[in-house]
This record gives structure tokens, sequence and C-alpha cells, in this order.
């Protein structure tokens, strides 16, 4: 990108800054506190991992969001309020 003046450069800067957006602040997730529990799935042969909670009763787990990476657990962890999730395999 040719920027002839110091102008321009700073809207270009800008618009760069602006592309990727602001970080959003998590949200908290809606879950029932009695029959749920904050999990995550994890896979031996892929390492992949996905939050979600887990029933006590049945096992069943619910997907919420995949976990690609340390920040997104925090954040699944923040939107819980919780400190602490469950993993299994």
């Amino acid at each position: 990108m040719e920027v002839s003046s110091r102008k321009g450069y700073t809207c270009a800067i800008r618009a760069v800054k602006n592309m990727f957006g602001k970080k959003k602040a998590s949200k908290p997730i809606a879950y029932d506190h009695e029959n749920e529990k904050p999990a995550v799935r994890c896979s031996i042969c892929t390492g992949e991992q996905v939050a979600g909670f887990k029933d006590v009763r049945t096992g069943k787990f619910r997907e919420i969001m995949l976990i690609s990476r340390p920040d997104e657990l925090e954040r699944f962890k923040e939107g819980c309020g919780t400190d602490t999730v469950e993993k299994f395999y």
C-alpha cells in the first residue's frame, strides 16, 4: 500500500485496526445449575476439545463451543462463572 501523505498513513492504520474488530466481553452462558455441570470433552486421538454442559442424571453432553486456544477455555469458564471444569474423554 503506497501512501503519499501522513494523513493517509493514519487512515490506513485505522482501517487495518478496525478490520479485526474489538474484543468482545464474554457473556454469561445460561444453563441449568441443578442438572448440568460445565465440562470439556477431549478427543484422545486428535486432541480436539469441545466445551459444553454434561447432564448430571443422564450423562448426555450438550456442546457449546470448540476450544482451539487456552484463552477460549478461560472465556468459557468466565461465561459459566466457575474456575474448574471437568474434562472427560
